[in-house]
């Protein structure tokens, strides 16, 4: 696992330079400035703005300069907030990033694991067929629909609120829902698949044999082997990102 970490990790250095290299090429390519939206300044001003921001250098030298600071962390100034840095930008909404990914984690494995394995202990019936449908709708419709739940919750029952994140736990279920939602429906198709293959293996059937209650075999045993596929799921997630 810690040799497939590492590949995945050399392997995003390059494109991440490409990347990062391609988008700078393009916003200088494309027409008109960083500045043409503000009110009309003189020409004086605009020089005096341009050299403020390193753009009336070369090209080459604007590419290194950029480069340069991304390899330190320092991603430049903000030309739409004056004053402020992209990198600060970043690094004052990264804690709220993260927390709020690790509610959608929460909620994805929770919901996700819970419908998968109830799937595949009741195949073929409704609480098979009922979540599986649910979690079809979750793949196939596209997050953004998910805000659906901020017009209901939100804005016609009043129940949550629809903006801010502050200290009250109602701020962040609405969020958290909707990204964890979509991830819940893949881990559940993954967590009833992992579980039906490991549900008709031999060592499951000896393990009944022997007169252990379902309980038993279905926690210490098929849920080992059977969320394997699920674990390498987040596994890729997370290298991926």
């Amino acid at each position: 696992m810690l040799l497939i970490f590492l590949k995945r990790l050399l392997a995003a250095i390059p494109v991440l330079i490409i990347v990062a290299s391609l988008t700078f090429f393009f916003v200088r390519l494309a027409p008109g400035g960083p500045f043409d939206s503000d009110r009309a300044v003189s020409a004086e001003v605009l020089i005096n703005l341009q050299e403020a921001y390193n753009l009336n250098a070369p090209l080459s030298e604007q590419y290194f300069d950029y480069m340069g600071g991304v390899f330190r962390g320092d991603f430049g100034p903000s030309f739409r907030y004056p004053g402020r840095g992209v990198s600060e930008m970043i690094y004052t909404g990264l804690p709220v990033t993260l927390e709020l990914a690790i509610y959608a984690i929460l909620i994805a494995v929770f919901v996700g694991v819970f419908a998968g394995v109830l799937a595949a202990l009741k195949r073929n019936t409704l609480l098979d067929f009922i979540p599986m449908a649910i979690a079809m709708i979750g793949i196939c419709v596209p997050t953004f629909l998910m805000t659906l739940l901020v017009l209901i919750f939100g804005i016609n029952l009043e129940l949550l609120p629809v903006s801010g994140w502050g200290n009250l736990p109602g701020d962040k279920i609405l969020p958290s829902i909707t990204l964890g939602f979509a991830y819940a429906a893949y881990i559940a198709r993954l967590s009833r698949g992992g579980m039906l293959e490991v549900l008709s293996q031999d060592f499951i059937r000896t393990a009944r044999a022997k007169g252990l209650s379902e309980r038993v075999v279905v926690t210490k045993h098929a849920m080992q082997g059977g969320l394997f596929q699920l674990y390498l799921f987040l596994a890729q997630q997370s290298l991926d990102y």
